[in-house]
């Protein structure tokens, strides 16, 4: 019996990022404000969010290849206002 290989492990590093998901008229929209213009959406909340880990990746690629940093995640917090008009 011929001897297999072992499987080869993807090397990377793992970034963990806040997103935030708006629901309107289409679908979702999901933007990355830690990444500057890191935004798509999805017809439903479980696409928009695979979309934007894709857009992510896409992101850091490109900053890397041109050899830019990789921004830090920022701290994201969610509140609500009270505005009378």
């Amino acid at each position: 019996m011929p001897k297999q290989k072992p499987a080869r492990q993807k090397s990377g590093q793992t970034y963990v990022y806040p997103v935030v998901v708006e629901k309107d008229g289409d679908g979702y929209f999901v933007s990355c404000p830690a990444l500057d213009g890191c935004f798509t959406e999805g017809d439903t909340y479980e696409e928009a969010l695979k979309n934007i880990e894709e857009a992510i990746a896409l992101h850091i690629e490109g900053r890397r290849a041109r050899g830019e940093p990789v921004p830090a995640a920022d701290s994201v917090s969610l509140a609500a206002v009270e505005v009378r008009v």
